[in-house]
């Protein structure tokens, strides 16, 4: 396996660079971080209904929608980027998607521990020092690979973490930055700035590379070559453009955008399950949906699997709905870490 350990890099090749790999079939570990800031969304998110993009824009702040799930984050080279690139057929990959957050979890927990944090699995994709988080991690499959990102968290912007956010008023902003405060914690956090100056990147990279070839074996030092830049280039043009964020192919579904007919209900539901939150805009029409989309910071295998859920639902009959999703978990082979069906229901219930 190849270990890419290439630091500070351009932001939008952070992104670029595991989601190349995984569509070239390369198994590796990518350890990076942005040269300058930037808003990454979670893939099943809607991103003027997360972000502040007027705000973004008027501060230069790029926004990139990545292909794994889970919610909109502030990132800068304060936080460092693991990215595992594994075959899904690698007989080290866990066949359920909880078990594999728990095995690959550890190195991270492992290089806190070395620098002297006593961090902790928190099920579903956590991990905690204390009772605050202090890595955010997400998984999702992307060609015939799967792929895990997270990062170790050097240092956090609350600050530009809650402005970046779209909040309903300013004292809403207010609370989102107490509970950010509250519930994420940092390196320099936890161990003071002066003991946490003695961890620079490239030591912490070191330990991450150290423990995460005790799980995957040994890695082989790589540079990028030609192939994994035109293709990292390729992939900048295809993601890094307004119809990649706003999902404008999806927008059909949004119940703000739908021409209502007599009779007609627009709904707009949300609910905080264990494995995430999600947001629902219904249309429902004699007691049939007739549009169906689902967005929010949750984890869904394979992600294309939230789109087969929309359009199973349409046109059946709002009672049905348990047994739609019932079967769409059966005969899709879907997984949704820490959502279940009763998750599910609770949005579709008009």
């Amino acid at each position: 396996m190849k270990l890419y350990n290439l630091g500070k890099i351009p932001w939008h090749e952070t992104q670029t660079i595991y989601h190349a790999l995984a569509r070239s079939g390369r198994e590796a570990l990518s350890l990076v971080s942005p040269e300058t800031p930037y808003v990454c969304i979670g893939f099943h998110q809607d991103a003027e209904q997360e972000v502040d993009m007027e705000f973004c824009r008027d501060r230069g702040i790029p926004v990139f929608r990545r292909e794994v799930g889970g919610g909109a984050v502030y990132l800068d080279g304060d936080q460092l980027f693991f990215q595992l690139i594994l075959k899904r057929k690698n007989p080290i990959v866990p066949r359920s998607k909880e078990a594999f957050y728990k095995k690959f979890l550890q190195p991270v927990i492992n290089t806190y521990r070395h620098i002297g944090i006593q961090a902790e699995y928190k099920p579903v994709n956590d991990v905690v020092a204390g009772n605050r988080k202090i890595s955010g991690t997400g998984a999702a499959e992307i060609g015939d690979c799967i792929v895990f990102v997270g990062n170790l968290i050097v240092d956090f912007n609350y600050d530009m973490m809650s402005r970046v956010l779209r909040v309903p008023d300013e004292k809403f902003r207010d609370k989102v930055h107490k509970t950010l405060r509250e519930n994420l914690s940092t390196i320099r956090r936890e161990l003071g700035p002066e003991e946490a100056s003695k961890w620079d990147e490239s030591t912490l990279n070191k330990i991450m590379a150290d423990e995460f070839a005790r799980v995957v074996g040994p890695m082989e030092p790589a540079a990028k070559d030609r192939v994994l830049q035109e293709k990292m280039d390729s992939l900048e043009e295809e993601m890094n453009n307004d119809p990649w964020l706003y999902q404008t192919r999806r927008k059909g579904a949004g119940g703000r955008e739908v021409k209502i007919s007599a009779g007609a209900q627009v709904l707009q539901r949300v609910h905080k399950a264990r494995g995430g939150l999600i947001r629902a805009d219904l249309v429902v029409k004699e007691g049939k949906f007739q549009k169906v989309y689902f967005s929010g910071d949750f984890f869904c295998f394979p992600e294309k699997g939230v789109e087969w859920l929309e359009r199973s639902l349409q046109g059946r009959e709002v009672w049905a709905a348990g047994s739609v999703v019932e079967r769409w978990y059966e005969e899709k082979g879907i997984e949704t870490p820490g959502i279940q069906v009763d998750d599910w229901m609770k949005i579709l219930k008009v």
